[in-house]
């Protein structure tokens, strides 16, 4: 089974084409969760399949979670599906596709760098404030996409704390009762009218990633309308790297969301793995 796989901030992924493939759907889940892991195989955030769509649209995108549950949608996932279905001529440089949570457009900017225009915010809950083990934490609460894909937004003093604190405490709000979804959590500490310090404690890979791009969206959209960031652009610094929001709104109501950064392919190769039954 050939695969690509890339990564954009840090964020890394299995991709494959079963436009050529045409592995089951039903296969699929038990793949992404073998591949995924990490020492025994080849390793990922996630496990992404370029298929056939069902509209009109260049093609669709099936997303798997590390552990195999499947996801909605993922921003840099999507950037970098968008580069990988360019570079094999599957779409041109301006393309779209399908996703479980709506029609997805993108352009290849230049060589690596990818613009994503994501689905917008359907829910928006700006002052969602929560308590976890008797201390209040300032949180929104916002779903990108119909199915919406969910997102905490949760103020917290990055730089002076450490990894392993904003994982119990990620871990906690991830599962809070207040959200049915479950939450993608993202820790957010400002440093200036237009930058921001991101860390994201992931549904799916159950642990802090080096990016989460749609993750990095909802953060500036929350930041943006709360006035901790000015204007419409905002550079979001995460562990892997940085992203570049931008934003078109007409008062509070975003109209759209563009996640841009940079793409690379880290291998191109055949999956040998001999546990592995597909």
């Amino acid at each position: 089974m050939d695969f690509t796989k890339m990564q954009g901030a840090g964020n890394d992924f299995i991709i494959i084409n079963n436009m050529e493939l045409k592995i089951p759907v039903e296969k699929l889940s038990a793949i992404a969760k073998k591949l995924c892991q990490r020492k025994v195989s080849i390793g990922a955030d996630g496990f992404m399949v370029v298929d056939f769509p069902e509209g009109d649209a260049d093609f669709k995108m099936r997303f798997y979670n590390q552990d195999g549950s499947i996801g909605e949608m993922c921003g840099n996932g999507a950037r970098c599906i968008s580069r990988y279905a360019f570079l094999n001529k599957i779409a041109k440089q301006k393309m779209k596709f399908e996703t479980g949570a709506g029609i997805v457009s993108a352009e290849v900017l230049e060589k690596r760098l990818v613009k994503v225009l994501l689905n917008k915010p359907e829910i928006i809950k700006l002052d969602n404030d929560i308590e976890i083990d008797n201390k209040k934490y300032e949180c929104s609460y916002i779903e990108l996409g119909n199915p919406g894909l969910p997102h905490a937004v949760v103020k917290y003093d990055l730089q002076k704390s450490e990894d392993s604190e904003v994982f119990e405490v990620g871990r906690k709000i991830r599962f809070y009762e207040g959200f049915p979804k479950g939450a993608n959590v993202n820790f957010f500490e400002v440093v200036d009218d237009n930058t921001a310090i991101v860390k994201t404690y992931e549904r799916g890979v159950e642990g802090i990633t080096l990016a989460c791009g749609t993750g990095s969206a909802s953060v500036a959209v929350a930041l943006m309308l709360k006035g901790y960031l000015k204007g419409n652009k905002a550079k979001i610094i995460v562990p892997g790297g940085e992203l570049f929001i931008e934003i078109e709104r007409i008062d509070n109501n975003v109209e759209k969301l563009y996640l841009i950064g940079d793409t690379n392919i880290v291998a191109i190769g055949k999956v040998m793995d001999e546990d592995l039954a597909y």
